[in-house]
């Protein structure tokens, strides 16, 4: 059977129709059957009473009528009743779909309210850490900036002792020359003229702030080793502090250590991912770093062979690298990014970045440890305070870009290098030029071709383009230029032990010690 709750209204009011209709039906056909005997038994008997019966039959069907037309009345009743039952549950059915939709609506909202109260409880949590960590950061400023008072305050102490002794010294400088002019002018006309310039020479340097009494330079005569180093060629070297052992690096991205006295291979480091351009090693040997075109630096320990931290944070090649001569932990590079970078290699990470508004070709550290120097593209030498980040001094060193800065070991010199193919010597003191070199057949090969100068500053070697390696003496007036002639290919970097051997770099990677 079918249930009220699986019809619709319009069959529910058919199905009611029907059913009133057969209780009618139902009900007629009893009465007639109750009827019908007692009928049946008087007609026969009472003929007389027929009329009787005929009036009583005559009013049970205007009853039955009676009953029909209730019944038409009830029908017609009831389809009212189904048609209102109808809309009424259609008015239902409205009113269920909006209470579900409001419904839905509410429980929405009641996620939004809990998302944005959980939303408000991280913000008020973000606002109350910002405003704690600007109060640090207030009061960080603070200390900083009394620091930098007291800081200011110790500068200018330090520039009005700097100046004092720079006055002292110029008074000194002073005395010597002209204890110089007075020799010159007892000795000039005899043969002990060049004699007495070396004497006075080395009176000035002894009076010099961090003169070192080194063995005396000479000049190289004959090749002693040719070395095959790199494949691809070889990009940089230079020899251990106090050392024989001479560190070169190459286009194969591996760094070799070799035994200048025998020319044999001690050992390679590995694990550079570019190719390397420069190479630096720390005040106490124990660290060797270069400098590599995958925008990185290296740092291995040298006695293990280790890699002890890959320093990163320049976005181009880094073309420059320099240790301090003072401390085992402070380091300088430069890259093609325009920025300076300034190390700590006990923690490995940068301590200082510097924006120059020309790229740097060549870094040197200063003897103090605080200051360093570097050649840019712009044809300048400039000196930078590491620690504040900011210019020193500066001055135009060459017409075109510079190549190499390398400071002497007494700290007081420094020889730059430049696409003019000019060697200055200058005075870091003063920034004077106390040196020229050049030669006709002397051409700087590129951005990164590297001179230096000997321990004691009484030779300057830089290699050419045409293969040769051409030494400078500042202690002879004429014939002072020597070339030694060893690798086919452009010279690219020099170096000079404190024993004074020279050795040089040749694109093609061989190294040539002389």
């Amino acid at each position: 059977m079918l249930r009220f709750s699986d019809m619709t209204s319009e069959e529910i009011g058919k199905a009611a129709i029907r059913c009133a209709i057969q209780a009618l039906r139902k009900r007629h056909l009893a009465e007639e059957g109750a009827h019908a005997p007692a009928i049946n038994a008087l007609s026969r008997p009472l003929v007389a009473q027929g009329l009787e019966w005929k009036e009583k039959a005559e009013k049970l069907e205007l009853e039955l009528q009676q009953y029909y037309k209730a019944h038409t009345r009830l029908s017609d009743q009831l389809v009212t009743e189904i048609a209102e039952c109808r809309e009424a549950k259609a008015l239902v059915q409205e009113k269920e779909e909006l209470l579900t939709n409001l419904q839905i609506e509410m429980s929405q909202t009641r996620e939004e309210n809990l998302q944005l109260s959980h939303d408000l409880e991280e913000k008020t949590k973000a606002l109350d850490l910002l405003i704690s960590e600007n109060q640090s950061i207030k009061a960080q400023l603070e200390e900083i900036r009394i620091k930098l008072i007291k800081t200011e305050s110790e500068n200018k102490e330090l520039i009005d002792r700097w100046m004092l002794e720079k006055m002292n010294s110029a008074e000194k400088l002073n005395e010597v020359n002209a204890m110089y002019d007075y020799v010159m002018q007892q000795f000039k006309m005899s043969s002990i003229e060049q004699l007495a310039k070396q004497q006075v020479d080395g009176v000035v340097r002894q009076r010099e702030a961090g003169y070192v009494d080194h063995v005396e330079s000479t000049i190289p005569s004959y090749c002693k080793h040719t070395i095959q180093s790199h494949e691809g060629g070889c990009a940089a070297i230079l020899f251990q502090n106090n050392s024989d052992k001479l560190i070169s690096g190459g286009q194969d991205r591996t760094v070799k250590i070799w035994d200048s006295n025998s020319g044999t291979l001690v050992s390679t480091l590995h694990g550079c991912l570019g190719s390397i351009l420069d190479l630096a090693v720390t005040h106490d040997n124990r660290s060797i770093i270069a400098a590599s075109s995958s925008n990185n630096l290296y740092v291995w320990e040298a006695s293990s062979g280790r890699v002890r931290h890959t320093l990163t944070g320049h976005t181009e090649k880094v073309c420059t690298v320099d240790a301090s001569k003072v401390s085992n932990r402070n380091l300088v590079s430069a890259a093609y990014d325009h920025t300076i970078k300034v190390w700590d290699l006990m923690k490995g990470y940068c301590t200082n970045t510097i924006i120059s508004q020309s790229n740097c070709n060549a870094l040197s550290y200063s003897l103090d440890g605080l200051t360093f120097c570097s050649g840019h593209v712009d044809g300048n030498l400039r000196i930078w305070d590491s620690r504040m980040g900011k210019t020193i001094s500066e001055v135009a060193a060459h017409s075109q870009a510079v190549t190499s800065v390398c400071v002497s070991q007494s700290g007081n010199l420094v020889l730059t290098s430049g696409r003019d193919n000019l060697h200055n010597l200058f005075d870091l003191r003063t920034l004077e030029v106390c040196g020229t070199f050049r030669a006709s057949g002397n051409r700087v090969a590129s951005n990164w071709s590297r001179s230096c100068i000997s321990a004691d500053e009484n030779c300057i070697a830089a290699g050419s383009a045409d293969g040769s390696v051409h030494i400078w003496s500042r202690v002879k007036v004429k014939d002072n230029v020597w070339v030694t002639i060893g690798h086919s290919s452009i010279v690219l970097y020099n170096s000079i032990s404190p024993f004074y051997k020279n050795r040089s770099k040749a694109k093609s990677g061989t190294l040539i010690a002389v």
